[in-house]
């Protein structure tokens, strides 16, 4: 009975999951059923992530800290933790981040908290990448993404950094820059033609009102810097079934596989069943 409370659920085979929430003929559900199939070809088994408005941070960071064998490099940068200081003192909207809530708290200053969860992040990260044996760097992540509290507050590290990365973007783009392409279509929305925007709008909204759109998918990817690869079970049989993100992914960039019936709720196919090459 606490597997619901389980951000990320046990292995179970991917076809007998596929079966148990596809049983109708509908057309839908036929094309769920090739999708599974196509992706079990690659993967035997599927673990369940949590459906809050996170599940795309969730499923994306467990991949990555679960496969990870080294701290990546942006995290290993000495002024890190200094991040949230910096912008703050160049972008004074940065203020109005919605910080998680916590029963309790006495509002700190936003860069102490957020400086709190990029410690958090790169110590977790470094511990887990530290850890020789697979299936014992799995139990690691298992056990982290058990606690709320410390789960969240690396989402909430993970939102910062892709501010971050949008606030680089937009200025390279300005400076006339060579700027990816989801770039500009992160800036051309009515919603979020700045960055401002994009935190007020978008950012502060991940995980209360909203999940991850697409072209957010792209910043995370960004922001990471690893390569997405998205199974989209409803395209299947269109050239947009496996879709990476960013499209254009660089070679040393590590790569984490997901999976989506509709593009807002993601899993993770675990269980490679032979080398999967881009």
């Amino acid at each position: 009975s606490t597997e619901h409370k389980l951000s990320v659920a046990p292995e179970m085979d991917i076809m007998e999951y596929c079966i148990k929430e596809w049983r109708g003929n509908t057309p839908v559900a036929k094309r769920m059923k090739k999708g599974y199939e196509a992706v079990s070809q690659k993967f035997a088994f599927i673990r369940r992530v949590r459906g809050d408005n996170y599940c795309a941070f969730r499923a994306t960071l467990f991949q990555a800290l679960s496969q990870a064998t080294q701290l990546p490099s942006w995290l290993q940068s000495a002024d890190f933790t200094m991040l949230p200081e910096k912008l703050l003192s160049k972008y004074d909207w940065i203020k109005q981040w919605q910080l998680k809530q916590k029963l309790g708290r006495k509002m700190g200053e936003i860069s102490d908290e957020i400086k709190e969860y990029l410690i958090l992040l790169k110590k977790k990260w470094k511990n887990i990448s530290e850890i020789k044996a697979a299936n014992e760097r799995q139990e690691a992540c298992d056990e982290l993404f058990k606690n709320e509290e410390e789960e969240y507050s690396l989402y909430e590290a993970l939102k910062f950094l892709m501010l971050n990365t949008a606030i680089e973007l937009y200025n390279d783009d300005k400076n006339g820059r060579r700027v990816p392409v989801f770039s500009w279509l992160l800036f051309a929305r009515d919603t979020s033609s700045n960055p401002c925007q994009l935190m007020h709008n978008h950012l502060n909204q991940i995980g209360h009102s909203g999940g991850l759109e697409q072209v957010e998918m792209f910043l995370l990817a960004y922001t990471l810097r690893y390569t997405i690869q998205v199974y989209r079970l409803y395209k299947y049989n269109t050239d947009e079934f496996i879709t990476l993100y960013p499209n254009d992914p660089k070679e040393d960039w590590p790569v984490v596989t997901l999976i989506t019936e509709d593009d807002r709720h993601y899993n993770i196919p675990v269980g490679m069943c032979q080398e999967t090459v881009l």
